[in-house]
Order: structure tokens, then C-alpha cells, then sequence
């Protein structure tokens, strides 16, 4: 079965000129389909701007498609989003969602009486989400001394408050220190053994391979490509990635064309106020180093590193990015 359906799904905004009262169409998303699993693990990605956060408002009934058929458990997003709503639930990256001045367990018992939840289940699902995210023992404290971490898991105890069958999360780990980060995601992994399909929107590709078991991209409100991380990264298969850090941002003009020349496509140089990463995608490691090489002559080099290419590379050279 599938729990969640997209055919032809496509939506526009229209956008009034303030001075001239031309009405301009922004296609946010653009003929978009894909259906996923029950218990499945299901990522979306692709830049900012690219519809994700589009998708999930329609997924989550929070938005009409302009055409197209979604369908959320069976049920038509258009007619029939109170019994969709009853059986979903999201969880957004950040702090906010909270009453502040509420304990942890206040706040859960607040968001299970919006559901409508029988004080005697809800009770007990309540101590068995704190000791599942692991804060039993700070329950009864104010969340406002909570740490961000402590907060987003609460925010995933929150969102399973109504034993969700879809849990969606829009980056839940944005922002967080890369140990709290860890403990959520093992979190968001075990969510579909026990019962829920988890629709994850997220920018970093190793989540993404690490949680997911099939991503769509999507980029400039198309979908470019759906599938398992195994067959995302067979697009740069036999390929390897040359990663170059070199000591401030002093490549030229002149040597940042030259890389473009010689590399179209597979260059993506990221610059900041210390320090200038290269990254060149290429299937002929001992042809492509000497000629980077070459060009970047009189360039102080910090460090070079040749790994096997990543969902992350394979990801860049789908969406295009230069």
C-alpha cells in the first residue's frame, strides 16, 4: 500500500505588481510524482527554493495543489484533510512549537487533548515517548531550560503524540551540535520499525543516505531523479572526487575559468574569509590532479584528499550545481 501518492501534482502562485497590477504565475512545483511505502524512510531534497517546503504544506493539508492527485493515506488532500489530519503529524527543525513556561510533560499532555486523546492513553503514551527520546528524568522541568537538543527531541515526542501512521519532519536536525545530531538521527531511524513511514526533508546528503530508503531530488520544482542512496550514487560511479584546501580566497579570475574550461560541470569551489575549498569530480584521478595542479601554480595548497565519490557528489551533478 501506499501511504502517500503525488501524480502530476503542481502548484502556482500568482504574484500582483504593486505599482503596475500585472499578475505574474511562480511555479512552485511543476508536474510532480512519486509514491511512497508504508514503513518506509522516504528523503527530499534539493536547494532552497526548490518546492520542498511547498510539498510538505499540500502533503500536510496546509496548502491546496493548483492541479494534480495527492492523496495522503487514501484520502484526498482537497476532501478529505480532517480524517488525513487525524492520522499525521510534523516536526519542524528549530526551537519554537513550545510553551515555554510549560514543562516538557505539560506540553506533551496540551498537544494530546488537541487529539482529542483519552486521559488514560495518553498518560501512558506520554511516559513511554519521554523515555523513548530520553527525557524522563527532566519532565517536569520548565522547557525553557532546555537545551536546543533536549528541545528537538521533544519536538519528536510531540510529533508522535497522536501515534502518527506518517510522521513528517522538515531538517529536524538542523543546527544541532554533530553528537546531538547523531542521537537524533539512530531517533528518526528506528521510527518505521515501530509502525510509522517518515517523510524527511533534509540538506545534508549524509543523513540522507545514512536514514533514507529512497530519495527523491528535487530541483526548481521538477523532480530530477527518485531512488534508493545506492542508485543516486551510481550516477558518479567509477568516479572519484580530488578535494583541494587551499590557504585563503586568492584563485583568480583568470584560474577559476581555466578549472570551469577543463571541468564543466564538476568544479564547486565554496570560498570564505580563511580558507577556499576545490572539489573536482573525475574518472581519471592521475590525469586530473597534474592539471589542477597546473593550474593552481603559485597557489598555497593546505591539503589535497582523493576519496570515492558520495551522494553528496552524485546530488551536485544531478541538480547541476556549478
Amino acid at each position: 500500500m501506499y501511504v502517500v501518492e503525488t501524480r502530476n501534482l503542481t502548484r502556482i502562485y500568482k504574484s500582483k505588481h504593486k505599482i503596475f497590477g500585472n499578475v505574474k504565475e511562480i511555479v512552485a512545483l511543476d508536474d510532480v510524482s512519486f509514491k511512497i511505502k508504508e514503513g518506509e524512510l522516504f528523503g527530499y531534497v534539493g536547494p532552497n527554493g526548490a518546492g520542498k517546503t511547498t510539498t510538505i504544506k499540500i502533503l500536510t493539508t496546509l496548502l491546496l495543489p493548483t492541479s494534480g492527485v495527492v492523496r495522503v493515506l487514501g484520502h484526498d488532500v482537497r476532501k478529505e484533510y480532517q480524517e488525513i489530519r487525524k492520522q499525521i503529524n510534523f516536526i519542524f527543525g528549530g526551537e519554537r512549537g513550545f510553551y515555554l513556561r510549560l514543562s516538557g510533560k505539560d506540553n506533551l499532555k496540551y498537544f494530546g487533548d488537541l487529539y482529542k486523546i483519552k486521559r488514560s492513553v495518553l498518560k501512558e503514551r506520554i511516559n513511554s515517548l519521554l523515555e523513548l527520546v530520553g527525557l524522563q528524568e527532566v519532565a517536569d522541568r520548565r522547557v525553557e531550560t532546555y537545551s536546543r537538543g533536549m528541545k528537538q527531541r521533544l519536538h519528536i515526542a510531540r510529533g508522535l503524540i497522536n501515534d502518527p501512521k506518517v510522521l513528517f519532519m522538515d531538517e529536524p536536525t538542523i543546527g544541532l551540535d554533530p553528537s546531538i545530531a547523531k542521537e537524533l538521527r539512530n531517533m528518526i531511524k528506528s521510527l518505521p520499525k515501530q509502525g510509522t513511514t517518515v517523510f524527511l526533508t533534509t540538506h545534508n546528503m549524509f543523513e540522507a543516505d545514512y536514514l533514507c530508503d529512497q530519495i527523491a531530488i528535487i530541483d526548481k520544482g521538477k523532480i530530477k531523479m527518485i531512488g534508493t542512496p545506492s542508485d543516486l550514487k551510481s550516477t558518479v560511479k567509477n568516479k572519484t572526487t580530488i578535494k583541494i584546501e587551499l590557504y585563503g580566497s586568492n584563485i583568480n579570475t583568470v584560474k577559476k575559468r581555466e578549472l570551469n574550461e577543463k571541468f564543466p560541470n564538476h568544479t564547486i569551489i565554496k570560498e570564505n574569509e580563511h580558507k577556499m575549498l576545490l572539489s573536482v569530480l573525475t574518472s581519471e584521478v592521475s590525469q586530473s590532479l597534474p592539471t589542477i595542479l597546473s593550474i593552481l601554480d603559485n597557489v598555497k595548497i593546505s591539503s589535497i584528499q582523493i576519496q570515492e565519490a558520495t551522494l553528496e557528489d552524485a546530488y551536485l551533478q544531478i541538480v547541476g550545481c556549478p
